[in-house]
């Protein structure tokens, strides 16, 4: 019985090649099933000779229904738009009604895929349009989804009901409205379409318009009439188009509904609607003419003026009132920028105290500045009487020293005045009755954080108005004015300073007026705040990512890795390299966190490398500096612009590189002066001298010293001006500290200042110059066990004994050998980067064999321990894993 089964197999099959190379064959197996698969490639190829061959003295039911979907070749001939072939069915008795599995017929078919021909044939032989498959869909729904009006107009005349629903109770015009097709949708609507009706949920042909940003189609339907209808859950068409962004749609409903003007901006108020949504509303609208732009600002700042009030009431949430202002007058002052009164002017428009508003835009914010005035005035009045009361000095005292003295007292007395503390902030009733409020310091502890919002919205609003990187003097002035109380503020409770005072990053003037305060806060603290700021703006990435192809992928050559390198991160630009970076090592496998670490690492080392000339070491042997003499490289400048991007990428992903510079240099980086002592790195009896001269008379030394130095320059002595005629201008003892200062600058800036600004430059396009001044030095230790060890397992025990006893080179290759850098982080192993983040270092447990060596995970930070009999045999096979495999990666 096989062997006779699968003689007709091939009896068949044969004959299906032979009639597939010929495009036709004689005769047609007598099975349907293995007929229509003859029939089918030549119907879908519309080769209607062949076919009318094949079924002229056959029995083939033409109305067989085949394969998983169950449809006929009829369907095949529809979908493909094999007019002829499809005749020759239908003449053959083919039913055009005939549904498939999932209820489409024919027409439906040729109706989705826009076949003309096919659907006025259909039509001829009856098919009916008003069929719905599965899904409530008709022959009139397909076209409308993909905007077919030629076809749509031939059909529609046949459709009993044009506003036959779907399963969802959706129209064709509820479909077309989706698609923005708009001739089709007017071709509905001429056809007699509900221009209103609402789907199962709710949601009319204009709700869905505008769900998909579809403006034409939007102005189409409110120019006939639609009417402006909430969904059954409450979403207008007004809050689609916001949510997608669509602001060409909202200027359309908003032409048509004036009233909607105002619903947009209380809109802003909305912590559900997404700000970068609202943003590009808003800017659109506000480019349509000047008197939107007006308008939209006015209107901006009236809303955040009454928040902002609302802001000063102790009655009000703080939480949510503070977001709402600043998420408002973000949006202000975006929007502001689009203008003709662009920040490039430097018009500073804000706060000019009691001086009339020199814009219009402003005006009512100027009452919400007012009030900020007012209070901060108040504040500091009564803070200067409890001072002058409390020391008996005169005002303008040390808030903050008061408020400590305040603190050791105890705490402060509140007035039997309980309806006023949730009353508003009015500057006016407290100024009358401050003592129905309470003590100077907790009138703070009420109002600091509260004022402090509003200085940030005030700060936002100068700033918006100046160009980039400038301050505005008018806020210098108000922060000035209002010094002591802001140290009081910020003494009190320093994560203002976090929340709120962001305008110290930005303005040196006034960070140093609040730097001693910023310097006292935990580093965690000053971490996120850096952080936070110089990832503004950024999408959240990993430092390594899944690269998309291999251009994504930094490829380097550990036989040239400083040059290889240089010329590898030159090809990306600056954002690719802040969303994420990954290395691999020509010629291995590895890929990951701890590549990248090893990378850095290795690299930091080829950058002091002395073949390059660039960085000299200081006379402890353990710093460096750049090297006055390092033009002997010609491409001495791009070196160190690279050596700064490779730390400024280094410190934007949160690793470090293997370099410790001069103090002087660090100064040089934090943008801080010089002094002589700093020259004690390079020269440290030059500076001992430097030092004697300023601790001595020197007027009748006869030192003979002039304002120029002999300076070595390969090889030849130069002698070098300090100042414009230095040479002929005697030192005394009434210039000589000018002369200690010029000479220290010349030695530690002048001399090097192509190669300082050359780094700075690389440096800075990962870090601005405001965030890398907050950080000191600091450090943790933390290890983990896992599988199976613990801290009292005997080969744990081992393993310290062992690492305690390593030199200071072995403890540095262990490093290596577990993270794939020889330095620990700032923070310390705490501190440790894994490949999803932070990782501590970790020691698991595996099972011991012969000779077996221990292995490492460097993405993860895991050192992977055999559990070795003895000590002695730990210490040998950690020694030889430490020397002979700290450097390179394979896949394991």
């Amino acid at each position: 019985m096989m062997e006779r089964a699968m003689e007709q197999l091939n009896v068949q099959l044969n004959r299906l090649t032979r009639s597939l190379r010929r495009a036709r064959t004689v005769e047609l197996p007598e099975d349907n099933e293995t007929a229509v698969y003859t029939l089918m490639p030549m119907v879908m190829a519309d080769q209607h000779r062949s076919v009318s061959e094949l079924l002229l003295n056959s029995k083939f039911d033409v109305n067989y229904a085949f394969g998983r979907v169950k449809r006929s070749l009829l369907h095949i001939a529809a979908n493909c738009g094999s007019v002829e072939c499809l005749v020759l069915l239908l003449k053959r008795g083919a039913n055009p009604n005939y549904q498939d599995i999932s209820g489409c017929t024919p027409l439906h078919l040729a109706a989705r895929n826009g076949q003309k021909k096919c659907m006025g044939r259909l039509l001829e032989y009856n098919a009916d349009v008003n069929i719905c498959n599965n899904e409530g869909l008709t022959a009139i729904h397909w076209l409308a989804v993909n905007g077919r009006t030629e076809l749509l107009h031939d059909l529609v005349q046949h459709v009993s009901n044009v506003d036959v629903e779907d399963a969802m109770g959706q129209t064709a015009l509820h479909v077309a409205c989706q698609n923005g097709h708009k001739t089709t949708v007017l071709c509905l609507l001429d056809s007699g379409a509900d221009i209103n009706r609402p789907n199962v949920s709710g949601a009319t042909p204009l709700y869905f318009a505008c769900s998909h940003g579809q403006r034409d189609t939007a102005q189409i339907l409110l120019l006939r009439g639609a009417k402006y209808l909430p969904d059954k859950n409450g979403v207008t068409p007004l809050d689609l188009c916001v949510q997608g962004g669509y602001g060409e749609t909202c200027e359309i409903l908003i032409q048509h509904h004036g009233r909607l003007f105002q619903t947009l901006i209380q809109m802003t108020q909305n912590d559900d609607l997404k700000e970068s949504m609202l943003r590009q509303v808003l800017e659109h609208v506000s480019q349509q003419n000047d008197s939107n732009y007006q308008r939209i600002l006015i209107s901006l700042a009236e809303v955040g003026t009454t928040n902002g009030h609302k802001l000063l009431s102790l009655s009000s949430n703080y939480e949510a009132q503070m977001k709402s202002l600043l998420r408002i007058v973000r949006i202000f002052c975006h929007v502001f920028r689009l203008g003709p009164s662009s920040p490039n002017t430097g018009i500073d428009l804000a706060y000019n105290g009691n001086k009339t508003p020199r814009s219009q835009v402003f005006k009512p914010l100027e009452l919400l500045w007012h009030s900020l005035d007012e209070w901060l005035v108040l504040i500091s009045t009564e803070l200067e009487k409890k001072c002058g009361d409390i020391t008996s000095t005169s005002p303008g005292s040390d808030i903050a020293s008061l408020f400590l003295k305040q603190r050791e007292a105890g705490p402060s007395i509140v007035a039997d005045t309980p309806d006023l503390l949730s009353s508003s902030l009015d500057p006016e009733v407290m100024m009358k009755s401050p003592e129905a409020y309470v003590d100077g310091q907790d009138v703070i502890s009420m109002t600091a954080n509260r004022l402090s919002a509003v200085i940030q919205a005030f700060y936002m609003c100068c700033s918006c108005q100046m160009p980039q990187g400038m301050t505005s003097p008018c806020f210098i002035e108000f922060v000035c004015k209002h010094d002591e109380v802001l140290k009081c503020f910020v003494t009190r409770n320093p994560k203002i300073i976090f929340n709120h005072f962001h305008f110290l990053l930005e303005c040196p003037e006034l960070m140093s007026r609040f730097m001693h305060i910023i310097k006292g806060q935990p580093f965690k603290d000053r971490c996120e705040w850096f952080y936070e700021h110089l990832l503004a703006g950024q999408p959240d990435s990993d430092m390594v990512h899944r690269p998309v192809n291999e251009n994504d992928i930094l490829l380097i050559h550990r036989e040239s890795i400083f040059r290889s390198s240089c010329e590898v991160v030159s090809k990306f630009t600056n954002e690719k390299l802040k969303q994420g970076i990954a290395v691999r090592f020509h010629g291995e496998e590895g890929m990951g966190q701890g590549v990248v670490r090893e990378w850095f690492d290795i690299l930091s080392n080829e950058i002091i490398n002395p073949d390059y000339a660039l960085f000299t070491q200081s006379a402890d042997g353990t710093t460096f500096q750049p090297n006055s003499n390092s033009s002997v490289n010609p491409d001495h400048l791009n070196y160190f612009r690279f050596a700064g991007q490779i730390l400024g990428l280094a410190l934007y992903h949160r690793q470090l590189v293997n370099i410790y510079f001069t103090r002087s240099f660090y100064k040089h980086i934090l943008g801080i002066p010089v002094n002589y002592q700093d020259v004690s790195s390079i020269d440290p009896e030059y500076a001992k001298n430097l030092q004697w001269i300023l601790d001595n008379d020197i007027s009748d030394l006869g030192l003979e010293l002039t304002f120029s130095v002999e300076t070595d320059v390969f090889g030849a002595m130069e002698e070098v001006p300090l100042k414009p005629g230095g040479t002929s201008i005697q030192v005394t003892q009434d210039n000589k500290a000018e002369y200690v200062q010029l000479v220290t600058e010349l030695r530690m800036t002048r001399a090097i200042q192509p190669q300082i600004n050359a780094f700075l430059q690389g440096f800075h396009t990962f870090i601005p110059p405001s965030l890398i001044q907050l950080f000191d030095e600091y450090e943790l230790r933390n290890t983990e066990y896992t599988s199976g060890y613990d801290l009292e397992e005997p080969v744990i025990q081992w393993f310290w004994d062992v690492v305690e006893g390593l030199t200071q080179e072995e403890r540095v290759l262990l490093l290596q050998f577990v993270t794939g850098s020889s330095r620990v982080p700032h923070g310390g192993f705490a501190f440790l980067m894994g490949g999803s983040g932070l990782q501590k270092f970790t020691i698991a447990a595996v099972p011991y064999t012969s000779n077996l060596l221990p292995t490492s995970s460097t993405c993860i930070n895991m050192l992977k321990l055999p559990e070795y009999p003895s000590k002695d045999v730990l210490r040998d096979r950690l020694l030889v894993a430490l020397h002979c495999g700290s450097y390179g990666y394979t896949m394991a």
